[in-house]
């Protein structure tokens, strides 16, 4: 039995009722709740109940993070509406919808210079729901369920710089992303003008997709342009590739629905136009980390950062503490936000996460392992909900760090109180290490009634 409606065995039948009811909890923030969607999660799964509720709880809670129920409202930046590519041509034979993504005509390296890689990916997230939209209206326009994608990778021009670390990096998480909360959504993933190099760019994204999805894959040879109109309707596909569609004005690419990319003007780049927007820079040493921890007040706070590094790449995350009084490492926290690399040598990191619970302090922590050497400087701009900054200049020993006003640093208008009558905090180091730190602000401050804690941290790990 396939597993899909009208097509379930006895004990499949079971396994969908139990579900059903093992998620009651779920059952009114769910973006969908029909058979159909709960049978996704259990086909990825092979009906394995206990993994099938693992992996939609975990859905849950990204599409909280994610803030996925408002994400079609939201606009990515100006350069990757004009230069990421893709685009809906239209519709297949059955009515499921049909998304073109353009590779070899991207500059990758152009578009992660000028945007962060998380909004590169927020932009593919996005489309994501875009597509489960259109099945739905397609549902609705046709009276019968439509709940797969059929997408076409045109692989024309597909080059080295297209294996940029950083950019295989992004198709890598966006699979994984792919793979983890939308299961069973493709239909097929078609490959055309597909050169040498394919098989050495596909070897290295491959092991972020799912067995199911690797056999989804179909690869048309050099009579592509006969082929793919077997899958899609010449009057869905642009005469670019082997339909009959045009823009209006004739155009045979269709501009007005596919994007094409194409190379990024520098205009755009963002790394000199930030860099001197960076006042607060800190120096830590290699195989230090900085950890800032504040007190969230309310479910829906949105939490915000803004980084940038010289010379090497860093690591983020976001992890949740049990009790303010405990000094934790981040093994024994609440993951949150999974500690990733950020190439914030080459782009300004600037993300941000919905906080969903109240009176708990939310720990970022940022790492360094791949350090410039001893005296370059990091440069920070700290733009978390409620966080206070700080400065910190080079003495004879060690460092002098103030903490400042967060009105000063772009905060929320909270005030900072020193430790004593002194913001000032001297740490000491031997051979450029930190190995003391700032301590930690006692819950001394209090705003129209509401307790304020917050603690800025560096020292040797």
């Amino acid at each position: 039995m396939s597993g899909r409606v009208g097509d379930l065995s006895p004990q499949q039948q079971e396994a969908l009722a139990r579900f059903r009811d093992n998620l009651q909890d779920l059952l009114p923030t769910l973006p969908n709740a029909d058979e159909y969607f709960f049978l996704r999660w259990l086909r990825a799964q092979n009906f394995d109940l206990q993994k099938s509720e693992d992996m939609l709880r975990k859905h849950m809670e990204f599409r909280k993070q994610q803030d996925l129920d408002n994400i079609l409202s939201w606009k990515p930046s100006e350069v990757i509406q004009l230069y990421d590519s893709g685009g809906l041509s239209g519709y297949d034979y059955e009515g499921c919808p049909v998304w073109f993504d353009i590779i070899g005509n991207l500059d990758p390296k152009g578009l992660l210079l000028s945007a962060s890689k998380q909004e590169l990916i927020r932009k593919r997230i996005r489309v994501c729901e875009l597509l489960l939209r259109e099945c739905e209206l397609q549902s609705q326009k046709l009276g019968r369920k439509i709940e797969t994608v059929l997408m076409v990778f045109d692989m024309e021009g597909l080059s080295l710089k297209h294996l940029w670390k950083p950019a295989v990096e992004v198709y890598q998480q966006f699979f994984a992303i792919l793979e983890a909360n939308y299961p069973e959504t493709i239909k097929n993933l078609i490959v055309i003008r597909a050169p040498k190099l394919f098989p050495v760019a596909f070897n290295l994204v491959k092991f972020f997709m799912s067995k199911e999805t690797q056999r989804k894959i179909v690869i048309l040879g050099g009579n592509w342009k006969q082929e793919l109109p077997k899958f899609v309707s010449p009057d869905q596909l642009p005469v670019e590739f082997g339909g009959t569609m045009t823009d209006p004005d004739g155009n045979p690419k269709c501009l007005t629905k596919i994007k094409y990319g194409g190379d990024v003007p520098k205009s755009y780049y963002l790394r000199n136009q930030v860099k001197t927007q960076y006042e607060h820079t800190v120096t830590v040493a290699r195989g230090s980390f900085m950890q800032v921890e504040n007190e969230i007040l309310f479910p829906g706070c949105v939490l915000r950062w803004q980084f940038a590094s010289e010379g090497a790449d860093i690591g983020f995350g976001v992890f949740l503490k049990t009790k303010m009084s405990e000094q934790k490492q981040e093994g024994d926290m609440v993951e949150v936000l999974p500690i990733q690399r950020c190439k914030a040598h080459v782009v300004p990191e600037d993300g941000s996460l919905t906080c969903l619970k109240a009176g708990v302090c939310k720990s970022c922590r940022i790492h360094w392992s791949r350090l410039p050497p001893y005296g370059r400087e990091m440069s920070l701009l700290p733009r978390l909900s409620r966080l206070p900054s700080f400065s910190c200049s080079r003495g004879g020993g060690g460092s002098l760090c103030k903490l400042l006003d967060p009105v000063a640093a772009g905060g929320t208008g909270f005030r900072m109180l020193g430790l004593g009558s002194s913001p000032w905090v001297w740490v000491t180091g031997q051979r450029g290490i930190l190995e003391s730190g700032i301590h930690s602000l006692k819950p001394q401050t209090q705003l129209l009634g509401t307790p304020y804690t917050a603690l800025n941290r560096l020292r040797d790990r």
